[in-house]
């Protein structure tokens, strides 16, 4: 019998352009389930193609394409006949919202999930290219991110106002969930909150957001995580404050979400 291969998956954390942004390459095979990010995320597909989940359903994006996630975009990713490849800058949301305040629009605009805008690829990539050069001058990656972020909200509005959620009880289970994420919840717990059985709260729940409580209450555990390992605090640390068991289930569900290890995270992030 011949050996299994080992599945596609290289991730390399990239110099972050400003500060207030991460950036990533990243070459997989894998299935990245449904979740969200709370930082508004901008790249572009350099290798093969995907299909993924997003506010306006599902959406194909392949080589050369601009992909785009909005903070609290419920989106998930499936490669399209064998790995794909991209990279992408994850910019903390006042970062934007600044800019479009201060040019007299509305901060809670958000942009399409996929757009096919050679200009734009251009620039970004250019972006890339220079955030790979061992010297760089930042002030001309802040131009350049800057450049890009301008035509985008310019060209690729899709909205002034989201309002992801528009049933009020699973409005209310959310805001739960997030203040709550480091603690046990039970289903019976959240849906008495919400004053509903589980069946119609799992029902609701999983048609508005996308995903189940469950999943929701992992991901949001992931981002506090994230946070922690931001400061410095260990991995074991970080996996208790955030409320998972132990370290290795903080390391699946990173992993499963991000793509990345815990650890790699971190010392990307602090170097």
């Amino acid at each position: 019998m011949l050996p299994l291969s080992r599945p596609i998956h290289q991730v390399d954390p990239l110099r972050p352009p400003i500060v207030g942004t991460e950036a990533i390459s990243l070459l997989t095979e894998h299935s990245f389930p449904r979740h969200s990010h709370d930082y508004f995320g901008i790249g572009v597909i350099t290798r093969g193609a995907q299909r993924s989940w997003s506010l306006v359903g599902q959406v194909e994006a392949g080589q050369g394409d601009v992909i785009i996630v909005n903070p609290g975009e419920i989106h998930d990713g499936i490669p399209l006949d064998g790995p794909r490849a991209w990279q992408m800058i994850y910019i903390q949301p006042e970062i934007l919202k600044q800019e479009l305040l201060a040019e007299g629009r509305s901060a809670d605009a958000i942009l399409h999930p996929l757009v096919r805008d050679g200009l734009l690829s251009q620039r970004l990539l250019q972006l890339f290219k220079e955030m790979a050069l061992p010297v760089v001058e930042h002030v001309a990656l802040e131009e350049m991110l800057l450049f890009s972020l301008m035509h985008a909200s310019r060209y690729h509005m899709l909205s002034e106002r989201y309002q992801p959620t528009r049933c009020s009880s699973v409005q209310r289970a959310k805001e739960y969930l997030d203040d709550m994420a480091e603690h046990t919840v039970t289903l019976s717990e959240l849906a008495g909150l919400c004053d509903l059985s589980r069946f119609q709260l799992l029902r609701s729940f999983s048609r508005e957001v996308g995903i189940t409580p469950h999943a929701y209450l992992l991901q949001r555990r992931v981002c506090h995580a994230r946070h922690y390992l931001q400061q410095g605090n260990s991995i074991i640390e970080a996996a208790l404050r955030a409320g998972f068991a132990d370290q290795s289930h903080l390391t699946r569900a990173f992993v499963r979400q991000l793509g990345i290890t815990p650890s790699r995270y971190q010392k990307a992030i602090l170097s």
